[in-house]
């Protein structure tokens, strides 16, 4: 339907163009800037704020595909063998059970 809508709109606008042209007081230059003015570019300002919806529902997909591809899995161990940090946001430390004491505190 929104095709439908867009086509006659570019229809519209190009038999205004049309007209400027053909008639005695108008001017090729005044039928590019009608067409472009009153066809494409209100046109292609509906169009792409229609469509962000549908954008922001893609990134949102994207982004969760993302999140699903890159989630440790349940049975991989905390801690690196090496003692590298997992990319879970904690030290290798809190991950063994070793408590990290507090500052200024003695353990």
């Amino acid at each position: 339907m929104m095709h439908l809508v867009a086509i006659a709109w570019l229809y519209v606008a190009l038999m205004m163009a049309l007209a400027e042209a053909s008639h005695s007081g108008g001017s090729l230059l005044g039928a590019v800037l009608t067409f472009f003015l009153y066809g494409l570019g209100p046109l292609a300002l509906v169009l792409y704020l229609m469509a962000t919806p549908a954008r922001r529902r893609a990134a949102r997909k994207r982004d969760h595909a993302a999140r699903q591809n890159t989630q440790p899995d349940q049975d991989a161990p905390d801690v690196d063998p090496l003692g590298q940090p997992d990319g879970r946001g904690h030290s290798p430390v809190a991950a063994r059970g070793k408590a990290i004491p507090p500052v200024g505190k003695e353990p």
